[in-house]
Parts: structure tokens; sequence; C-alpha cells
């Protein structure tokens, strides 16, 4: 370039040009250079304070999404009871932005947060980075208060046939609960804490959280935990207007649905992890937190049954105003135990009792005004439907104890420990013994109500009319028990009935869907025109066959061998030989490992080459046990290699458990029937409520 042009016509050599000209050029190009290098610089500093004021905002905004919309259902003022409806979408997205705005502190490792410093590290995949956004307690509760706000705007988007006046309170009783967590986070547990001199590099997640089961187990359980909220606000919003009607119970159900379907996939999730992370090879050990989230899967599955109640017969309307309450209670409750330090747990987020009387009194106001707006409007909740002592409700109000009274047992033996040293200043310890022979008898009757129940009809019922389909089924049910009980030698029955259970629930969901068809011919175009909720239901209850299946064979049929293994030499466990080849170090992108080598073979046919590793995490200083599984349908082959031994030989562990991975296909089935149920017509909020406008017209 020659020239530099200079004014309208002039033009300038620079050769010739001046130096403070030429400076001064240099100045204002390197100045624009520093500049765009300062904004970057500080741009994530910049998204993480907008952060930080989004969520203030967001408070403020749920604190007028329930008043003033609640006032206006009162007062009968349309433009107030308005508000509800942008007021929960703003909620949301401003909720939405504060996490994407910790999310990204967390992606580019800004270190000037205390939370990314505590729980992040530069060298840590991006998975767990991102996933490093939940797996704490500040971070966890964020996710939470966004899906409060999330169920709050769908339902403000997707809830348009409502009436008004029950729009405005159910959305008003949602933002009352995303206040309280709002005020929660912001005065005990904020995300945004800055640190003064911020460190050149963080401390790391927990080890055991980086885990892609571990990834997204919170999300689904916080979907199903918060999902509940839902079913309490429609509930609360009942009582307020005194009026509980079979429109009421077709519009709670889809959402008692989502959140039973999320929770159902968490807790799947959350077993897979623990069988195949913490290396000690059991899918569920009764642990508080685990119990947590058990709980309301418990009652939300008894909700979702005594709401089909009141949509089709107008009966056990207060069981189920108070299961949605009980639901949502023992969500909190799980809150609660999670981060109250009170119980000890491997899943649990914080040990501050601070924060844990924080979410006491969210738990006392919310549950037990619910529970006194409860008993104050018991009068309005007169049931019309009148059935016999035998009869379908009847059925599903004995399903629905069986659930809700060993969700109590499962409270009692979680709390008793902390009762005990309370009140009795004595150590007790309650494991899984206690839960398995106080929990199982339920399940068990449970099991054999539940096809029979299936096949009833409504209002009067005789019990052998609807056996009598099943006769066949329970016969060879019983056949398969009878198998399995002279083939094995020396064990427990828990086999053989957990087989019975298994087969007859099966059995008889698949006869219930095709007894839906009818006589004669077509009967197969016939079930492929079934309602989707049909489908949902057979595949559900077969789901929960299917996990008694599992269930049944990994805890009566399991086999463990410990011993000290000589690289080269094989053994024998059970049908099968396993050989340690050798043990070598590796490096991982944040950890160091020990992989061993092993063999596993079968009459001299090699199966599988096993790895089973142990990791050390030098940042946390933390180890873990990562299992080498060979997965089969029939059974599973889990070994676990152990410390190096003094006199030469290495600690392995070898399980082998049948019909282990049956367990989590009857979870998957159990999901994928929800999903069929919630997909149906007739379950969908907007379709109940046009279908009950339809019918709404006045006689002549």
């Amino acid at each position: 370039m020659r020239h530099l042009r200079h004014g309208a016509n002039a033009t300038i050599d620079p050769r010739q040009c001046e130096p403070q000209l030429c400076a001064n050029i240099i100045g204002v190009v390197w100045g624009k250079a520093y500049s765009w290098h300062s904004f970057s610089k500080w741009m994530p500093l910049m998204i993480t304070e907008l952060g930080h004021f989004a969520l203030i905002l967001a408070f403020m905004v749920a604190i007028v999404q329930t008043f003033v919309p609640l006032v206006g259902a009162h007062k009968g003022w349309r433009s107030w009871m308005a508000v509800a409806e942008p007021a929960a979408s703003a909620q949301f997205m401003l909720t939405a932005f504060a996490f994407g705005a910790l999310m990204w502190a967390f992606i580019s490792s800004d270190f000037s947060l205390l939370l990314v410093v505590q729980n992040s590290h530069s060298a840590k995949p991006m998975l767990y980075k991102i996933s490093g956004t939940w797996g704490n307690h500040e971070g966890s509760m964020l996710l939470w208060v966004l899906i409060v706000s999330l169920f709050g705007a769908t339902a403000a988007w997707f809830g348009t046939n409502l009436p008004p006046s029950l729009r405005a309170r159910v959305l008003s009783v949602q933002g009352a609960i995303g206040v309280a967590f709002f005020a929660f986070i912001l005065f005990t547990s904020n995300p945004f804490t800055r640190l003064a001199v911020p460190p050149f590099d963080g401390q790391d997640l927990n080890p055991l959280l980086q885990d892609p089961g571990l990834a997204f187990h919170p999300p689904f359980l916080y979907l199903g935990y918060v999902g509940l909220s839902m079913a309490f606000s429609f509930a609360v919003a009942a009582l307020i207007e005194g009026r509980v009607d079979a429109a009421w119970g077709r519009w709670v159900r889809p959402w008692t649905l989502a959140a039973w379907i999320f929770l159902t996939i968490g807790i799947a999730l959350g077993s897979w992890w623990a069988y195949y992370e913490l290396g000690w090879g059991g899918f569920w050990f009764w642990d508080p937190v685990e119990n947590a989230s058990f709980m309301p899967w418990l009652l939300s599955a008894a909700l979702l049954h005594s709401a089909i109640v009141v949509e089709k017969r107008e009966s056990l309307k207060s069981w189920t105003i108070l299961l949605a309450i009980l639901a949502f209670g023992f969500s909190l409750i799980g809150t609660f135990i999670v981060r109250s330090g009170l119980l000890t747990s491997v899943h649990a987020f914080a040990n501050d009792p601070e924060r844990g009387v924080f979410i006491l009194m969210i738990l006392g106001f919310f549950t037990g005004g619910a529970l006194i707006l409860f008993a104050l409007r018991a009068g309005t909740m007169e049931a019309k439907g009148v059935f016999g002592l035998v009869s379908r409700e009847s059925a599903l109000l004995t399903n629905n104890i069986l659930l809700a009274v060993s969700c109590f047992v499962v409270f009692v033996g979680t709390m008793w420990p902390l009762v005990a040293e309370m009140f009795f200043d004595r150590k007790l310890s309650v494991g899984p013994p206690f839960f398995n022979m106080a929990f199982t008898p339920f399940m068990l009757v449970l099991g054999l109500v539940l096809p029979v129940g299936a096949m009833m009809p409504w209002k009067r019922a005789e019990i052998k009319r609807a056996f009598y389909p099943l006769r066949y089924a329970f016969v060879l049910a019983l056949a398969i028990a009878g198998l399995v009980w002279v083939m094995q030698t020396g064990r427990s029955i828990l086999g053989p009935i957990g087989v019975f259970l298994a087969a007859w629930v099966v059995m008889g969901a698949i006869i219930d869907l095709a007894s839906r068809t009818g006589r004669g011919g077509g009967r197969w175009g016939r079930l492929l025109r079934l309602p989707r909720a049909d489908w949902g239901k057979m595949l559900s209850h077969s789901g929960l066959g299917i996990t008694m299946l599992g269930v049944a064979g990994i805890t009566s049929w399991q086999y463990e061998d410990i011993r000290v293994a000589q690289i080269g030499q094989p053994y024998d466990v059970g049908a099968y030989t396993i050989t340690l080849n050798g043990v070598a170090d590796s490096e991982g992108p944040n950890y160091l490992a020990t992989i061993a080598d092993i063999t596993l073979s079968k009459d001299g046919r090699v199966l599988s080459e096993m790895r089973p590793e142990k990791r050390i995490y030098p940042v946390a200083q933390m180890p873990t046990t990562e299992a080498a599984i060979d997965y089969n349908l029939a059974r599973d082959v889990y070994v676990v290699i152990g410390d190096e031994q003094d006199a030469g030989g290495w600690a392995v562990r070898t399980y082998v458990k049948p019909l282990t991975n049956w367990i989590w296909i009857g979870c998957a089935f159990m999901a994928l029937g929800g999903c069929f149920s919630l997909s149906d017509r007739r379950f969908r909020v907007a379709a109940g409520a046009r279908k009950t406008n339809a019918k709404a017209v006045p006689a002549e």
C-alpha cells in the first residue's frame, strides 16, 4: 500500500509520515485490540453478575406471582388473575438465564466464584464441568428452582383451558414455592459468591460424581421431586376453591404422571450407578438418600391411581388430596435429609444445620399449612360415587393403602436412628435386614392383588368373575415357580416366590390388555386401536413384574468370591474361570489408575477380557473403584480389583449375579408405560378441558 488517504483528496506517503502521526495510528489500532482483549477477559465476569441479578429479579417476580393472582382470584378481578401467566414465564426465563450463567462459569473455569473453585478443575472433562453445575448444594438448589419455575411456566403455557380462577390459584401456589426456595438460595446458599483473590485452579468435583450415570441422575430426580409440586399446587388450589371434581382429577393426573416418570428414571439411574460405580455389587442399600427418593415415588404411584377414581367415579377425593400433599411433603423431607447433615450418606450434598433448619421451616410451612387447610375444607370433599366392598374402586384403594403404608415403613426405618439418638440417647443403625423384612410383605401382597384388581369393573364386582380370565396365568405362574424350586438346591424360597409374582403380574397385565378387545374376529385390529393409556398401563404393570424378577434373581442366587489372585494362575468362580493376566498403571485426564487385565472364560472358551480399575484423583485426594462387568440378560459377572498384597498377588472380588439387568429393564418398561399414558389424548389437560366443555351444554 503506497499511500494513506487523508481528508477528501489528499494522500500521505508513509515513508514521509511524521513520527507522531505514525504513533497515533499505531495507538488507535493497538487500543482497539486491547479493548477487545479486555472485553473478552471481563465478559465471563459480566455474565456471572448478570446471572446473579437475574436470580434476584426472579425472586421479585415470584413474589408478584404469589400474591397478585391470588388476590385477583379471591376478588374475581380478571386483570389481576391474568398476571399469573406472564409472571410465570418471566420467572422461568430469568431463572434459566441465572442457571445458564452459572453453567458458563463452570465451563469457562471462572475461579473467581467460590462454588466453581470448590467443585471444578481446569483439567476436568467437559461433561463433568457441565454436571458440576448441579453436583453440589448451591447449584443443585438453583436447578431445583429452575424446575419449579419450568413447571409453573408449563402450566401457564398449556393450561389455558383451565378455569381462570383455578389457574391463577395454581400458579400462585407454585410461585409461593418458588419464593421460599429463592429466599433459601439468596440468603443461605448463594451460588454466585465471589472470592477476593481467585486461585489458579479449583479443588475438583467429588470423584464419585464424575460418572455419566451421576451426571444425568440428579436432573431426572429433581424433575420428579419438583414435578410433584404441581400436584401439590393443584391440591391446595382446589382446597382454596372448595371444589374437587372429575375435571380436577383429569387435570392433576398428567402432572403426577410426568413426575412419576421422571422419578422412575432418576431412581433407576441412581441404582445403576451405585451398582457399577461403588464397587460393592449391590443395586440398593436402603441408604437414607435412596429412601428419600423412593418414598415420593411410592406416594406418587398411589396418587396416580387415586386420581383415576376421582376422575372416573368422583370418589376418594379426600384421599387424593391428602396424597398430593404428602407426596410433595416427602419430596421436601428428602431435600431436608440430603442437606441438613442429620443423616450421613454417600449421596449427601451438604452438612449444614443452618440450612437444614431453613428447609425444615419450608417443609413445615407448606406441608403443615396445606394439612390445616385440608382439615378446614374436609366437608367440601364429599364423595359422590358409591361402590361396593368388591370393586375396582376398592382394589385401587387397597393398592394405595399398601403403597402408603410401605412408604411409612421406609420413613420409620430411615428416621428411627435420629429419633433414638435425640429422645433415647441411643445410637442405632437400621440396615437392609429391617427394610427387607418390613417392606417386602407389602410388595408381595401388592403383586398378588394387582392383576385381579385391574380386571374388576367399577362400582360392584365378583372376585370369581374377575379371576376367571386369569386362571391359566395363575396356574402357569405356579408351575414356573415350582420348576425353579426344584432346580435350585438349598436356596431361599424368596427366589421361587419372586419368579411366581413376576410371571403372575406380567401375564395378568397382558391378559387385561387383551380382554379390552372384546370377543370375535378382528381382535388384533382392535388391540392396535386401543387407547395409549391402556398400553401404558400394561407396560408399567409388566415393568413392575420384570423388576420383581430381577430383584428375586440377584437376592436369591447371587454367588460371591473374595480371594488373593496370583498373576497367571486361573481359578474357578461357580461355572466360570477367572485369570488375572497382569496389573498396570495408567493415567487419565484428571486421575491416576491401576488397571487389571482379567480373562473370563467358561469351559475353555473366552467370554470377555475384563479391566477393573482403581483410580485416585490427585486434586481431591480421593480413590474410586471402577468395576468390570460382563453383562448378560441371564447373569452378570462382576469383578473388582483390590490392593496388592505383601505376600504377592492382588485382592480380587468376583460376583455372579443372575437376572440383574432385568431390574433396570423393568424400570425402563415402567417409564415407557408412563410415557405412553402421558401421550394419550384423554390424559392431556387441554383435551380433558375440551371434553368437559363439549359436554357442558344446557338442557332444553
